[in-house]
């Protein structure tokens, strides 16, 4: 048996009114050793209707008077309570939903803090809690096979403890099941501020950490030959026009696979010799022959170069060589005394990487193209020359594999020490990459035999439709991407888990496929009226809590809890807390205040 603590007196729909007996709102009571909290807004009481217990939680409070016909001038103050029901208990099990409603004069009861942990926690598993209830202080254990098995939203305000609850998070799934999860997931963090890169959530010893450096060669991240020479990505990367600059792209892709027996020495020369030998010379041809000679880094061919010159009168070109003059013709036989044993001497070719080759493979197709007619020097000359910026910066960050390579349990990106432009373009090519590799594996098999869960702390910084520093088209194709991974990716166990401060920048389509929340501190009309319309488990009462958390402190729903709850996450030590604590101006300043 509990404490008897009122009687119903109201039911009207789902309300029920409850008159509250004397001495029932202590903080704690202690019953039989077993802990009560008193009756006060947010607690939970229990209805007994014959063998079922109806559960409610407590959304507001009032007093009535009450005068006797004896004496007008006395007055007696009862005290009444509006319960919401949430649902009932059989058999000490609870099932949530309204399914039972109280009578008038049914009596109610406290609940004891074990079966309040048995409403939002689950039995019979192993520990798995990452922190207390707020208003009952009660550790939970969370269902961690239907958490994982989602899409899972953390958002907060800066400041608000969103970096600790993710961590903890994955800090307790790997603490409680790395050995089972080992060889059969795989976990990747996109960290934009390298919060991550210490002894967060395993040591650092047990996963690979990948620190990428825009303004100096540092480490890599792998990409597929396959997704590199790939026209679309290429195409946005470059921010190829769609009529003229997207089908030349299409002709060098294409005229690599078409000619893969072919080395780029035999297609240099090909090239070269189609310039020299037209019976109608392009001068723009020499120009980008010449850019050619000096990426390549050949200098008796550059010298060479520099000696020719277009001769209008005939329209050939023609170069003095001594104390005579070679005109460069259809007929071949200057360009294969003077041109071609340079070419045939050219040794280095072979060993350049897949950035330079594609560069070199754009120069040589252009400089045929404008042989052939097939293109204009004004149209395609603008995509070389952003190419040649773009591939640059690449060469830093990335490196082309030929095959797929085995993956750890945990990689974690850090992108702190890239520019803007990388930080949007990198998180794309590294989802593309993993996705379409994981997709491809598990395309046939279902459920997946494997999974994997793209952890991306300070989404907003590539999922908003709000952004304006990248070309359109590119920031379309990223959401697309990451679309159709919040949509399709279940199917083939791919999910994501996303951090943000500003979940109303984040595309719609993204935060409405989202199945569990975790919801810190957010007092933005806009972020709190896309959670409104977006999530429908969160009640009336934890919405109007957003705003006034604590720090450390969250709401939680979503398709794994029966109900929505408070909880504040535990604090991480100090040494596996990401790496993104206050300022302690005090501890700062301290020397300068005690002068």
């Amino acid at each position: 048996m509990s404490i008897t603590v009122g009687e119903v007196i109201a039911v009207s729909g789902v309300r029920i009114t409850l008159r509250i007996f004397k001495d029932s709102n202590q903080e704690t009571i202690f019953y039989n050793g077993v802990k009560y909290r008193g009756v006060s807004l947010g607690e939970h009481i229990s209805i007994q209707r014959g063998f079922i217990d109806i559960v409610g939680i407590i959304e507001g409070e009032y007093l009535d008077e009450k005068t006797f016909d004896s004496d007008l001038e006395k007055i007696q103050y009862i005290r009444k309570v509006e319960m919401r029901p949430l649902g009932y208990i059989m058999n000490n099990k609870f099932y949530e939903g309204v399914k039972y409603m109280p009578m008038i004069l049914d009596k109610a009861y406290l609940l004891s803090e074990n079966m309040v942990g048995k409403i939002y926690g689950i039995e019979d598993c192993s520990n798995f809690s990452i922190g207390n209830t707020l208003k009952e202080d009660i550790p939970i254990n969370l269902p961690w096979m239907r958490i994982f098995n989602s899409h899972i939203g953390i958002f907060g305000n800066t400041g608000s403890g969103k970096s600790n609850t993710l961590t903890k998070l994955y800090t307790t799934l790997f603490n409680e099941k790395k050995s089972a999860i080992k060889e059969k997931s795989q976990f990747v963090i996109i960290d934009f501020n390298g919060e991550y890169t210490k002894n967060q959530i395993i040591p650092t010893k047990e996963k690979l950490i990948t620190i990428l450096n825009t303004r100096k060669e540092e480490d890599k991240f792998p990409i597929n030959n396959e997704h590199f020479w790939d026209e679309e990505i290429l195409s946005l990367l470059f921010k190829a026009t769609t009529n003229t600059q997207k089908p030349f792209l299409r002709r060098v892709i294409n005229g690599r696979k078409k000619y893969k027996d072919k080395s780029l020495k035999d297609y240099l020369a090909i090239v070269f010799r189609s310039v020299f030998t037209t019976p109608q010379a392009k001068p723009n041809a020499l120009d980008i022959c010449r850019e050619i000679a000096q990426k390549i880094g050949d200098s008796d061919l550059q010298k060479k170069l520099n000696n020719i010159e277009y001769f209008s009168p005939t329209g050939v070109f023609r170069i003095q060589e001594e104390d005579w003059c070679y005109y460069l013709n259809s007929e071949g036989n200057s360009y294969e005394k003077l041109l071609s044993p340079i070419i045939d001497s050219i040794d280095n070719l072979e060993k350049i990487d897949e950035f330079d080759e594609l560069l070199l493979r754009c120069y040589l197709r252009f400089c045929s193209d404008i042989v052939y007619v097939k293109a204009q020097y004004e149209h395609i000359q603008p995509l070389i020359i952003r190419a040649e910026a773009s591939l640059s910066t690449f060469q830093k960050v990335l490196k082309i594999v030929p095959d797929s390579q085995s993956q750890p349990l945990l990689h974690v990106i850090s992108l702190r020490k890239c520019n803007n432009e990388i930080k949007k373009i990198l998180p794309l090519l590294i989802a593309k990459n993993l996705y379409s590799k994981h997709k491809d594996s598990e395309a046939n098999i279902s459920p997946p035999n494997k999974t994997l869960h793209f952890i991306i702390d300070e989404a907003h910084n590539i999922l908003s439709e709000q952004s304006t520093r990248e070309h359109e088209l590119w920031k379309d194709y990223r959401l697309e991407l990451f679309e159709e991974i919040i949509k399709e990716g279940r199917k083939y166990g791919v999910f994501l888990t996303l951090a943000s401060q500003r979940p109303a920048d984040i595309s719609p389509t993204i935060v409405s496929q989202i199945h569990n929340f975790f919801i810190h501190r957010l007092v933005n009309e806009k972020d709190l009226m896309l959670l409104d319309n977006t999530i429908s488990t969160l009640d009336k009462n934890s919405k109007m809590r957003i705003p006034c958390l604590a720090k450390g402190c969250c709401v939680v729903t979503g398709t794994a809890f029966d109900l929505p709850m408070i909880l504040k996450v535990d604090p991480l030590e100090k040494k596996y807390r990401p790496l993104s604590d206050d300022v302690d101006l005090e501890e700062l300043w301290k020397i300068n205040l005690n002068e």
